[in-house]
């Protein structure tokens, strides 16, 4: 008799809560490091608490992995009840998250990490990869070695507004964000699905956001034929309604896929990229 399956992933991948609930996905959050204060992403903290605190106080949110102990403790109960647990991790480039995960299934055993090499939701859409695997009855040792097969056909790539948070974090020069500012500078920032998920800088766009959020997408959709047209998800970190339909319109143009879903990135994507980011994220065949 095969064992029952809990599907689970990192609070990063975004999906939020409809689809949380529609495919009985459950979270376990990263940590939120604010001043003196930790808190759990979406917890008892947002993006829009994280954005105040910056705006009023300078203070630049932090983020740290979930330890070994807590994965642990999340997954004994439901491995001690007969469950196998499907996992999906942040990319191991991003965080120690992964690392400590398997660590922690080692332990346990019936848990079942998968390396999404992704971050947002580019993990979300391989969540919903395994669920769809789940419902199937496929058992969990198949749906790991399936879901890491689609890794790379992943893909998430992102518009930033603004180099502000990433200045403040250290992340680029005062030069490199002073250029930008000056020329109107946007770049794309994209995620190697092949390399753990590292992210690297794209095209540079130059022009208005809403120009800018128009051009990007219709780079990454135009005269593609590899689309896997289930779905595809438009993600930000807060942003206009106006510029998400506008982006939604721009996506149908280019690709007819069956659903294109909206959602709000986590405290620790928003927490490295700053308000205004906005990415449009699909699979290949």
């Amino acid at each position: 008799m095969e064992r029952k399956i809990i599907l689970s992933a990192d609070s990063t991948c975004d999906l939020g809560d409809i689809l949380k609930e529609k495919y009985s996905v459950n979270y376990y959050p990263f940590h939120i490091i604010l001043g003196d204060q930790q808190y759990k992403d979406g917890v008892d903290v947002t993006p829009e608490d994280l954005y105040s605190v910056y705006r009023e106080k300078k203070i630049l949110p932090k983020t740290a992995a979930i330890g070994v102990g807590e994965y642990i403790a999340y997954f004994k109960d439901w491995v001690q009840q007969g469950y196998d647990v499907i996992h999906l991790n942040l990319g191991s480039a991003l965080s120690a998250a992964y690392q400590n995960c398997c660590i922690a299934a080692k332990e346990l055993g019936h848990v079942y990490p998968i390396n999404s090499c992704n971050l947002s939701t580019g993990i979300g859409l391989l969540v919903m990869e395994a669920a769809e695997r789940i419902a199937k009855g496929m058992p969990a040792p198949e749906i790991q070695k399936e879901i890491n097969a689609l890794v790379p056909y992943s893909h998430a790539s992102f518009i930033l507004d603004t180099l502000e948070f990433m200045h403040a974090g250290g992340r680029c020069s005062m030069v490199t964000a002073l250029g930008a500012n000056l020329l109107h500078l946007k770049p794309c920032i994209e995620v190697n699905n092949q390399n753990g998920g590292s992210m690297g800088v794209g095209k540079k766009y130059r022009g208005t956001l809403d120009k800018v959020l128009v051009q990007y997408t219709k780079d990454k959709l135009q005269g593609r034929g590899d689309l896997k047209l289930d779905r595809a998800f438009i993600t930000h970190s807060g942003i206009s309604q106006e510029r998400i339909d506008l982006v939604k319109q721009t996506v149908q143009e280019y690709a007819d896929f069956k659903e294109v879903y909206v959602t709000r990135a986590s405290c620790t994507i928003s927490s490295h990229c700053g308000p205004n980011t906005l990415g449009v994220l699909f699979m290949t065949k």
